[in-house]
């Protein structure tokens, strides 16, 4: 079993006694950072929480921006700086909140979710997963963090490799795929039949080279962005086996000090944040797609009854998550539940606006 960690025993840990300079314009400062760069979703999306709050309040809310690790490093150190207050909002992803919330690892399920549409209503607030997520992170963590919204950092994880086309799950026999060190992405790798190595992101451009590893599983403006087509990286399978899911977090103590009035403003502008994180990757791709061709790329987009292939194979890991993973088995039911409910909610719709 994956043991819990609270972010109450990191706070006593991690960024002991470190501090930000106040934002002195507003009567309150929120301090928002993200782990990424300007040309990233999550940067997409905090513009635009910024823009709203700011102005939605009459300025009694700044907003600052911190791009990159001025605040903090990594996942750890970030919900940790969170918790103790010397941050107010984080983003992460799955793989780095795992440790401290193994349960949000759901969102890396393969092939739960079929496509945008699906996913974006899954991921709405007041979906029954959603709220199922916000109650186990407040639990988790004792009230000090909260989870304001899911939204979207670059699309969908596909399957790209620099050795072979791969258009079914034998293909991916003997590959060494790249994977954070989080279980469930190991897991599944190792489902399919490949062999899941552990690389730190800064040093995967490197490693396709020497062939330390000779895949991954990342969306194509990431693949693009990283110039790793220049490392070798030919081959992209465009099986969507999960939806890459940012968790956007705020301090509970900060968000409940703030008068009604201006909590709602900063739940409206999580909704308008979680909104330009959906769309920025649809856009973003378009290029990035055409620049991946263009270098010598290519891409493969597996049939029906192969997608149906690849999930047979990766089955596997819903019980090991079930099983192994702290609080599994009622996220797991809470996005399965969701999922069905939205597809059939689709489904009627569509059937409506064919007639």
């Amino acid at each position: 079993m994956m043991k819990k960690l609270t972010v109450s025993a990191l706070t006593a840990l991690l960024l002991a006694g470190s501090s930000v300079a106040a934002y002195a314009a507003a009567e309150i400062n929120l301090r928002a950072t993200a782990n990424s760069n300007e040309n990233d979703e999550d940067y997409d999306g905090l513009v635009v929480f910024k823009n709203y709050v700011e102005q939605a309040s009459n300025g009694a809310i700044g907003v600052e921006l911190f791009i990159g690790t001025q605040l903090c490093s990594n996942g750890t150190e970030c919900l940790a700086g969170l918790a103790d207050g010397n941050i107010d909002i984080v983003i992460q992803t799955s793989g780095g909140t795992a440790n401290i919330f193994p349960f949000v690892q759901v969102l890396d399920l393969p092939y739960l979710m079929s496509d945008d549409r699906v996913a974006e209503a899954v991921l709405a607030n007041g979906s029954g997963f959603v709220t199922t997520m916000q109650d186990m992170v407040q639990e988790a963590s004792d009230g000090m963090v909260r989870l304001m919204t899911v939204g979207n950092t670059g699309g969908w994880r596909n399957f790209a490799n620099t050795q072979k086309r791969v258009t079914q799950p034998s293909d991916m026999e003997g590959l060494k795929i790249r994977t954070v060190v989080a279980d469930l992405p190991q897991e599944l790798v190792k489902a399919l039949g490949a062999s899941p190595t552990p690389i730190p992101w800064p040093e995967l451009f490197t490693s396709f080279q020497t062939g330390v590893v000779e895949g991954s599983k990342n969306g194509i403006t990431d693949i693009m962005n990283m110039k790793f087509p220049d490392a070798g990286l030919k081959y992209v399978t465009l099986d969507g086996h999960a939806y890459m899911g940012a968790l956007w977090f705020m301090n509970n103590e900060k968000f409940m000090s703030l008068d009604p009035a201006l909590r709602r403003v900063v739940v409206d502008g999580f909704y308008a944040l979680q909104q330009a994180t959906f769309a920025s990757p649809k856009r973003k791709s378009i290029q990035a797609y055409q620049d991946f061709q263009t270098a010598g790329g290519d891409i493969y987009v597996p049939t029906p009854e192969e997608k149906a292939m690849f999930k047979e194979a990766a089955s596997p890991v819903y019980d090991w998550f079930k099983t192994n993973v702290d609080g599994g088995e009622r996220i797991f039911d809470a996005l399965t539940g969701a999922v069905a409910e939205v597809e059939a909610e689709i489904d009627a719709t569509r059937m409506a606006d064919a007639q």
